[in-house]
């Protein structure tokens, strides 16, 4: 069971903001999933527990420079975003308009002028003042200080003039409000358009239904909450039924809709022992399910987690650039003070004009641009590899992805078919009938891969009586035949046991012989198929400028010929390496310099996951949450690995490119602003477009999921 609050959080006035609100309470103990909304300002928690730890997380919105509230369930902000630009635009076009076709008499028109400025002064820039005023008292300066120090200084200025027309000869109680409307208007097409970045991800969280019909021991129907459904209960499911929980069927038989979760578009059949996961769409038959899940415990929620989780963390290159934003505001503040010292009396042109200099720096100098340019382009990278079935644990994960140069393949499970197969049979001094009948009737009994290879490869031959059948483990299977003790396992162990083996083939483990007393009549070799995409993931891989290699347990015999398979060369291959090798293997190429990405199944390869610079586990979602490789595969699909780095270098390079545009836009907007050539209210209109613009070039990404 756990909780879940709603905060008002008082303060926020960018994306930026947001995030610095979602990034402090995801530190609380016990805090699984925060989601903060910037138009209502509000931060949704969920964590474990009967009730939220509220002191510690008001306390980590505080130190973040916010103040919070706890907030009443269906209470809503009374002004949010939306409603202060409504108001800021209305009274802006009216200052405006005043500006060009009303009276400019000195006296009654200024003090009107004065009320239509208050409204967005102090209502629609609330947050702005606000924002200032909190960060203030941390010790911080942000965004927020430039704008209001900005706007204020031309409010303040017009007052003056008011008061003293003698000292100003004009009003810029227009520009005052334009530079808080537009840069309010600017934040909110942001919240827009961070809010289509983040919609996969709410579009994840509500395949699950939050109710569920559980059976009763009555055997009465109840419809519950979610929250109020434990494991060990039974569910039922009607056709056409969301699946509400994770859990095991135990009576009736359905076809089950899995394309959300496995990217299957064929539906399922599934009966009684076979599981069903939340946000599945029961699609013909009234089955009852068996609870093993539910609630933010089902594998639906932990990709939403994994999601969501990478959506909010910050790569490398982030941390560099909030440092260098904390320090450019302040660089920003300084610059301002000394423009108008500059203009007003070094260089005098009047205090006037180099008072609105001054707001001009202000104002175009925000860093918001810079502090959007990772998470931005991040938040759509994750939505884009969910949709296709890919989980990238976090941003740094994500710069991994980005930085590699090879890429090795675990060969089982991986690269090959579920399964062995018999390759090759060469029969020696038997018939082949009475061969195909001994390896059968020998391979029957036992349940080891090897020997279920061999009983499906010779279905078509009758048995043969063999008695005093007996197991090797490992090593292969025994019995009587027609008086003669016959023999079937790996040659290792026949030659122990006395058989004569041909030259050479003693250690071969790839190949399985048959027996007769101490002589070897017949022998197969056993191997795995390729999937089908195998060879046409290595060579798009090639295409991308990787390296490709290969490691298997395999006999290198058996290894090289399935890498012919594949396409792989036999410098690429290494073969009969043991689990706990695989590592040492990885670290043999990383000392060569090259940045290595293994690709396992995620249960055997743990050591070489971890070991490698990069770790993709291609699994079912089963394995899921036991899986902590940086990136995993849920739809088992390894066609998906060359696009999952192509994302990475996009994303990667989309990063670059908002960086370069934010630091070139703050770099030519400043001198600019300093000489006079750009007035505040181009200013804030500037900024906010470079603000869209950092966004649109992130939402870009999408076009790269929908063209795959």
């Amino acid at each position: 069971m756990g909780y879940r609050t709603t905060l008002r959080v008082q303060g926020m006035s960018c994306a930026n903001c947001a995030r610095h609100v979602r990034e402090a309470l995801e530190r609380v103990d016990g805090v699984a999933r925060v989601s903060v909304e910037l138009e209502t300002a509000c931060a949704t928690v969920e964590g474990k527990g009967d009730a939220p730890p509220l002191p510690e997380l008001l306390q980590a919105v505080q130190e973040a420079g916010y103040e919070a509230t706890p907030l009443s369930e269906g209470r809503k902000d009374l002004i949010g975003w939306k409603q202060r630009i409504i108001i800021g635009g209305f009274f802006t076009s009216l200052l405006f308009l005043w500006e060009w076709f009303g009276p400019m008499e000195e006296g009654w028109p200024g003090w009107v002028q004065l009320a239509m400025a208050l409204p967005v002064q102090f209502v629609t820039g609330a947050p702005f003042y606000q924002g200032a005023w909190r960060q203030a008292r941390q010790g911080r300066l942000n965004m927020d200080t430039l704008v209001a120090l900005g706007s204020s200084a031309a409010f303040f200025l017009s007052f003056y003039g008011l008061l003293r027309p003698s000292a100003v000869h004009h009003l810029y109680f227009d520009e005052a409000a334009a530079i808080i409307t537009l840069v309010g208007i600017g934040h909110w097409l942001e919240h827009r358009a961070t809010e289509r970045a983040t919609g996969a991800l709410r579009g994840l969280l509500s395949l699950a239904p939050d109710r569920a019909m559980v059976l009763l021991p009555d055997g009465k129907e109840e419809l519950r909450e979610l929250w109020r459904v434990r494991p060990g209960d039974r569910v039922v499911l009607r056709p056409g039924d969301r699946v509400p929980v994770d859990g095991t069927i135990v009576e009736g038989t359905t076809t089950l809709d899995e394309s959300m979760l496995s990217g299957e578009a064929q539906p399922v059949s599934k009966g009684p022992g076979e599981p069903v996961f939340a946000g599945t769409t029961n699609l013909d038959g009234r089955v009852l399910v068996e609870v093993k899940a539910a609630g933010s415990d089902t594998v639906l929620a932990h990709i939403a987690r994994v999601v969501e989780r990478a959506q909010s963390s910050r790569a490398s290159v982030q941390r560099f650039v909030d440092k260098v934003s904390n320090i450019f505001v302040v660089v920003v503040v300084l610059l301002a003070g000394a423009t108008a010292l500059f203009w007003g009396q070094i260089h005098p042109i009047g205090w006037e004009s180099a008072w609105i200099r001054a707001v001009s720096v202000l104002i175009v100098a925000c860093p918001c641009a810079m502090g959007l340019a990772t998470p931005a382009a991040i938040m759509v990278a994750a939505n884009v590899a969910a949709h296709r079935g890919i989980l990238i644990r976090d941003a740094l994960a994500l710069e991994k992805c980005g930085n590699i140069d090879t890429v090795i393949f675990d060969k089982t499970g991986t690269l090959s078919r579920a399964g062995l197969f018999v390759e090759e049979l060469v029969v020696s001094s038997a018939e082949e009938k009475e061969a195909g009948s001994l390896f059968r009737s020998l391979a029957w009994s036992s349940h080891h891969p090897v020997s279920q290879a061999i009983t499906r490869h010779f279905s078509q031959f009758p048995f043969v009586e063999i008695s005093h059948w007996r197991e090797e483990r490992g090593s292969g299977v025994e019995g009587i035949w027609n008086g003669k003790r016959v023999r079937l396992g790996n040659f290792h162990w026949l030659s122990s046991c006395g058989v004569s083996l041909p030259e050479g083939s003693r250690e071969n483990g790839s190949r399985i012989g048959l027996a007769v007393e101490g002589t070897l009549i017949a022998w197969v070799r056993i191997g795995s198929e390729p999937k089908e995409e195998a060879a046409r993931v290595i060579t798009e891989l090639r295409k991308q400028g990787f390296r490709v290699g290969l490691l298997s347990g395999d006999s290198r015999e058996a290894t090289l010929a399935f890498a012919r398979k594949v396409g792989l060369h036999p410098d690429e291959v290494i073969a009969e390496v043991r689990p706990h090798e695989k590592a040492q293997a990885i670290a043999r190429w990383q000392e060569q310099g090259r940045r290595v990405a293994f690709v396992g199944d995620g249960i055997n390869d743990a050591p070489a996951l971890a070991q490698a610079d990069l770790g993709i586990a291609v699994l079912g979602a089963t394995d899921l949450a036991k899986e902590s490789s940086d990136v995993v595969l849920l739809r088992a699909e390894i066609e998906n690995i060359p696009f999952v780095l192509q994302l990475a270098l996009a994303t990667l390079r989309t990063i670059r490119q908002n960086l370069f545009w934010a630091f070139f836009y703050n770099a030519s907007a400043i001198p600019l602003a300093v000489v006079g050539w750009v007035s505040p209210v181009v200013c804030a209109a500037a900024m906010g477009l470079s603000d869209l613009f950092v966004l649109g070039n992130a939402l870009r990404l999408y076009r790269l999921g929908r063209s795959s």
